[in-house]
């Protein structure tokens, strides 16, 4: 009981303002009742009365009294208060991740067949179906960024717009990855909810390795180098060092898939010391069925509010 006592406060105060009024009426009411006693004493109660218009006796348990006791239990019930944590309906959901996916000339290229590009999708959709329900987003990126879908937990949309994606329809030819990496943390840091960036290129430029180092993210990433099992990463890996990222290697099974999804959901989620894993529960439904009594009182013949 001591223990949450010590953690009882309440979700939003400000309500606690309306608790004034309540505390005027109260004084006002005792003001009348002080007045009516010292007539008390100079009269006799028999004939008080009748002299006393207008003050009827009443026990303390009347309209008004009620009315004050209603008014500051519904005061303290909107007022959220609370003592003991509960976990976020969030907290076990899968985090968010922005995939950066490159679409240039190079990803057609057939050494992973059918294309590096393709391969990109079949891992996109096997991702997608292993995190099933966690909100997917897409940025496809080549001379420049392009944000095709916010994040968004309907993984057939993600799947239908990156099959749509090809180099003939990127406005500009190059290698924005910095660009593209920045624009997925960006688009995490409005969502509030953490999240991970997950990079789907075959290769980096110089350029873009000395931009990425510059580059401050707020959110883990990994990369998934779009290459043969036996071909070297090259400049791939120096982007993963200059990201602080995780570097997977695309596998003929599902490995890959499965690493990329456990390294998502470990780095993106939002801890419990950053005041997002649980909240406060609000108790103040419990003030519910004691205002209904009293609201019942109510209908009682004759009460009135003086």
């Amino acid at each position: 009981m001591i223990e949450a006592l010590s953690a009882l406060h309440v979700e939003r105060p400000w309500w606690l303002l309306l608790l004034l009024p309540a505390l005027l009426l109260w004084f006002l009411e005792e003001r009348v009742s002080e007045t009516d006693e010292r007539w008390r004493g100079v009269i006799d109660p028999a004939l008080l009365r009748h002299l006393l218009v207008g003050r009827e006796p009443s026990s303390r348990a009347g309209p008004n009294a009620l009315l004050i006791l209603a008014w500051i239990l519904a005061t303290i019930a909107v007022a959220g208060p609370a003592w003991e944590l509960e976990p976020s309906p969030f907290a076990d959901a899968e985090p968010p991740v922005m995939i950066v996916l490159k679409v240039t000339p190079s990803m057609t290229t057939a050494d992973l067949s059918p294309s590096r590009l393709d391969r990109a999708r079949q891992k996109l959709a096997d991702l997608v179906s292993l995190r099933e329900g966690a909100a997917t987003g897409l940025i496809a990126y080549s001379g420049a960024s392009h944000l095709v879908l916010p994040p968004t937990p309907d993984g057939a949309v993600v799947l239908d717009l990156a099959k749509a994606l090809s180099p003939e329809i990127m406005p500009k030819d190059g290698d924005d990855l910095a660009g593209a990496v920045t624009l997925a943390d960006v688009i995490l840091v409005g969502r509030r909810r953490g999240g991970s960036i997950l990079v789907m290129a075959d290769t980096v430029t110089g350029e873009q390795v000395s931009r990425l180092a510059g580059a401050k993210l707020t959110h883990p990433a990994t990369i998934l180098a779009l290459l043969p099992p036996d071909q070297d990463p090259g400049r791939l890996e120096d982007a993963e060092r200059a990201l602080h990222a995780d570097l997977v290697a695309t596998t003929v099974g599902q490995a890959d898939v499965d690493a990329i999804a456990g390294r998502l959901d470990r780095a993106g989620r939002i801890e419990d010391v950053a005041g997002e894993g649980r909240h406060w529960k609000d108790a103040g439904y419990w003030l519910t069925p004691v205002l209904a009594l009293l609201t019942l009182l109510w209908f009682r013949r004759g009460w009135v509010l003086a």
